[in-house]
Order: structure tokens, then C-alpha cells, then sequence
């Protein structure tokens, strides 16, 4: 008897099932009903409301950041002030050790790589200040106000190599950074 009872019983709950996961009004067309809270499309010739279009958010554009600027720590300013003294008084040897030292503290920073190439420039090493200039400008990707000084250094130690045409356009590309 238990057999002839369960047949039913289990055809009942397959029917249930199967009732849940079939749609019971499928419209022409082959789409699906649409979901709670959401319009359909109206028919040709009925006066519903117009759909309403899609928002599109307006893209936001990322705020420019600042320049950056750089700035010696007190340690490196005092060797970059003792370096000057030594340059001034022409002891070019003492300021380019001082200067080395700088650069040992503060390896990235492009002030001191503009210091080092000042003082080359001003111990007729043209050729390695505009080396220095060059490595400056590098490293003050974003520093408007060091890249000009870079710039500066380059155009001087370039017109100080006769190349002029070059010494000019590098003197131009600093200006241009520091015109307002």
C-alpha cells in the first residue's frame, strides 16, 4: 500500500515544482515578462507614457595635480651653502667633494644635481655641466620651476661649448616654464 501511495505523492510535488520554474504567459515575440516596477513597451497607437531615457552620468575630470617642487633638507642645504663659499672663492676641488656628499644624502633630488652642474659650469667643465643639467631635468619630471633651472643650465653650458642654436632653444624651453 505504501508503494501506491508514494507514486502520487511524488507525481504531485513534480507537478508543483515544474508549475514554479515555467513562465505562465509568455507574449509574442519570444521576450520574457517584464520585472516588477519596470514599463513595458506600448502597443502602436495606445497614448501611455513616453518612456523616459536612460541617465548617463557626465564624466567628472580628474582634477591636474599641483607642481611639485622640491626642497633641501637642512643637512644637504648646508653642504649646497659651504659648496657655493668654496665655488666663489674658486676652490672648485672642495665644492665638488661638498656637493658629492649632498648627492650621497639626497641622490634624487634635482637641486643638488643643479648645484653640481653650476659648479662645473663655473670651473670651465661645460660639457659635464650640461650633463648635470641634463640628469636635473630628469629627475624634475613634474617641477616646472627645477625643470626651467635645468634648462637654464643646459642652454648656459651648451653656449659655453659654442653651440648656440642649441644654447638658445634650450634657454626658450626655460622661459617657456617659468612665463606665467
Amino acid at each position: 500500500m505504501r508503494s501506491h501511495l508514494a507514486s502520487p505523492l511524488l507525481l504531485l510535488a513534480t507537478l508543483a515544482l515544474a508549475a514554479c520554474s515555467t513562465p505562465l504567459y509568455r507574449p509574442s515575440g519570444g521576450s520574457t515578462p517584464s520585472q516588477p516596477g519596470t514599463s513595458t513597451p506600448e502597443q502602436p497607437g495606445s497614448a501611455g507614457p513616453e518612456p523616459t531615457p536612460p541617465v548617463v552620468p557626465t564624466p567628472v575630470p580628474s582634477p591636474t595635480p599641483p607642481p611639485r617642487s622640491h626642497r633641501l633638507s637642512p643637512a644637504t642645504n648646508a653642504l649646497v651653502t659651504q659648496a657655493r663659499t668654496a665655488t666663489s672663492n674658486g676652490d672648485f676641488d672642495a665644492a665638488a667633494a661638498t656637493l658629492e656628499r649632498a648627492l650621497r644624502i639626497e641622490p634624487d633630488n634635482p637641486l643638488v644635481w643643479i648645484e653640481m652642474g653650476q659648479m662645473r659650469l663655473a670651473s670651465g667643465d661645460a660639457a659635464q655641466a650640461e650633463n648635470m643639467g641634463r640628469r636635473a631635468l630628469a629627475l624634475a619630471a613634474g617641477a616646472p620651476r627645477e625643470q626651467a633651472s635645468a634648462w637654464q643650465l643646459i642652454g648656459f653650458a651648451l653656449r659655453a661649448r659654442g653651440r648656440n642654436i642649441e644654447a638658445q632653444e634650450a634657454l626658450q624651453r626655460a622661459g617657456a616654464l617659468v612665463a606665467p
